[in-house]
């Protein structure tokens, strides 16, 4: 009969974080959670344009927070391919919105009838109501 051997297990190679650092980082996601709902609740500045903005850096902040902290991805990691990957996805995402956002802007500033030229032009549905 041959013996298996149960014992050990194979990671990839992948370092795993210790309790110190799932405890960094779960300390550290609800802080970056807390804040921005308290900016909001709290109505703490006075621009909601400020808020969002600082909403959405405290949300770049965290992504980075759960990579480091929960995914391990840091850039030694497997000889730097995984963090590779990662930048290309975020390269690739950022092109696909942008491009979005830019094709949707274009379309409402070269489609919509308030950009015609004609300042006094009212859709047919709103001049049957005025008589």
């Amino acid at each position: 009969m041959s013996q298996h051997n149960h014992d050990h297990h194979t990671d990839g190679g992948a370092p795993h974080g210790t309790l110190k650092d799932y405890v960094v980082g779960f300390v550290l996601a609800v802080i970056l959670t807390v804040i921005p709902f308290w900016l909001v609740m709290g109505d703490v500045l006075d621009s909601k344009t400020a808020t969002v903005g600082w909403i959405l850096a405290f949300a770049v902040v965290q992504v980075i927070v759960h990579v480091v902290y929960f995914l391990h991805m840091k850039p030694n990691t497997e000889g730097g391919w995984s963090f590779m990957a990662m930048i290309f996805t975020i390269i690739t995402l950022v092109i696909a919105l942008v491009g979005s956002i830019w094709v949707m802007r274009n379309l409402e500033e070269h489609m919509m009838p308030h950009t015609m030229g004609n300042s006094s032009f009212i859709p047919p549905s709103a001049t049957d109501l005025s008589k």
